[in-house]
């Protein structure tokens, strides 16, 4: 069968240094750094006292009073970002035929805030179980994509796709495959996170996956620098509107890139360590380039993984040199973490935001805070340290690498008639 072409004809999000695309966007060319001292909850007895929260978000603004009571702040902020990403497309609901829109949605965690507090207040509380009725339904990971559907009256394909840091980044590539086999028209893809609180929080810290740099949180999130002692937790969202090409030219919709491939692989190594020679992340980036119908010396441009984690970074970089070669010098890479922290579930979706921007705009977000460079990793690749890049991208790569060995990887093509 012949497949379908697909193309982005919306964005929303809602980010630690951008609460909506084009503030996000300006943030990320400016190398706006998202981490500040944690707000909203006590952290005086924890390691780790900083996160990149989301700035002056209020519920209120946004729901009424029953809606807030029964949306968890990871389904607040997924329905934020689409509501932006709906808008900024041109979709009127009522316009489009609702058994050929879907909704994949991505998250690691789901309402981790939702689990906690109502475990902490029965074991406060003793006695008989007495649960609020909403603890499930706030909860469960899926909740996020089944509202989307609900608010807006959308009964096509309808999933949460749950692979710790890649999950939206799978959600994405579903979005992709399904469109392109012709089972819908539209898909709102994405992904978010809401795990800046005291189980998010301690759960890292006990893992030692998060910076301790309670000094410096601007400068604490340090992709491919020596000293980088762990990743910056953050927390948000990220909406993309996926759409059939002939689908978006009858309703006259801009488009700002083409999807072209995706890459899904398996480290199968360890729990929370990529593979050393990053042979889970090589594989990733050739199948999405093999499903794109592209070269290795096609790629302009990497949105890595990049968490500043010890072991990550190292494994990132040496697979990109492993596949591309010669041309990997020639690749502008960076990594946007540096300055929203990791968004874990909406991670996918945030950054591969950033990417589509990167292809239409021909310019490439810095990666910030480097300070020393690491013998253990090949420096001479071009990670677009300090100050963004504007260069020509025709065809970028967006990385995202999960706990669980899970990796995936989206390409994004500028868009031609």
């Amino acid at each position: 069968m012949e497949l379908k072409r697909v193309v982005v004809t919306g964005l929303g999000a809602l980010t630690p240094i951008g609460s909506n695309v084009p503030d996000y966007w300006d943030a990320l060319l400016n190398g706006v750094s998202g981490a500040e001292l944690i707000t909203k909850i006590d952290v005086s007895e924890f390691k780790t006292r900083f996160a990149c929260e989301l700035k002056n978000f209020d519920p209120a603004n946004h729901f009424d009073r029953k809606e807030v009571r029964k949306f968890d702040p990871f389904t607040q902020y997924a329905m934020v970002s689409t509501e932006e990403a709906l808008r900024d497309a041109g979709i009127d609901p009522e316009k489009v035929d609702p058994d050929r829109v879907g909704v994949i949605w991505g998250s690691g965690v789901g309402g981790l805030e939702t689990f906690y507090n109502e475990v902490k207040e029965h074991g406060r509380r003793g006695g008989p179980p007495r649960f609020s009725p909403f603890f499930i339904p706030k909860m469960i990971a899926d909740i996020a994509a089944g509202h989307i559907s609900i608010k807006y009256g959308f009964r096509g394909p309808n999933y949460t796709t749950t692979s710790a840091c890649a999950s939206s980044a799978n959600a994405l590539i579903d979005c992709y495959n399904l469109i392109r086999l012709g089972k819908a028209d539209m898909f709102i893809g994405g992904g978010s996170e809401a795990a800046v609180n005291e189980a998010g929080l301690g759960g890292f810290s006990a893992m030692h996956a998060i910076s301790v740099r309670n000094d410096d949180p601007k400068t604490a999130s340090r992709p491919f620098d020596k000293d980088r002692d762990g990743f910056v937790l953050g927390e948000g969202s990220g909406t993309i509107i996926f759409e059939e090409l002939e689908h978006a030219r009858k309703r006259g919709a801009k488009i700002y890139a083409e999807v072209v491939g995706g890459g899904m692989s398996a480290d199968a190594y360890h729990m929370t360590s990529p593979h050393p020679e990053g042979l889970g992340a090589i594989k990733v980036m050739q199948y999405a380039l093999e499903d794109a119908g592209f070269k290795p010396e096609d790629v302009d441009h990497i949105n890595t993984h990049g968490t500043s984690t010890p072991l990550g970074d190292i494994a990132e970089p040496r697979a990109i040199v492993s596949l591309f070669g010669d041309h990997a010098y020639k690749i502008s890479i960076n990594s946007t973490k540096s300055m929203t922290g990791h968004l874990l579930g909406a991670a996918g979706a945030a950054e591969s935001i950033a990417t589509i921007l990167s292809v239409q705009n021909d310019v490439i977000p810095p990666t910030i805070n480097h300070f020393t460079d690491d013998p253990d990793i090949d420096n001479k690749l071009d990670f677009t340290f300090h100050k963004k890049r504007e260069r020509t991208v025709n065809l970028a790569l967006s990385n995202t690498f999960g706990f669980g060995g899970h990796n995936a990887c989206v390409a994004f093509k500028k868009f031609e008639q």
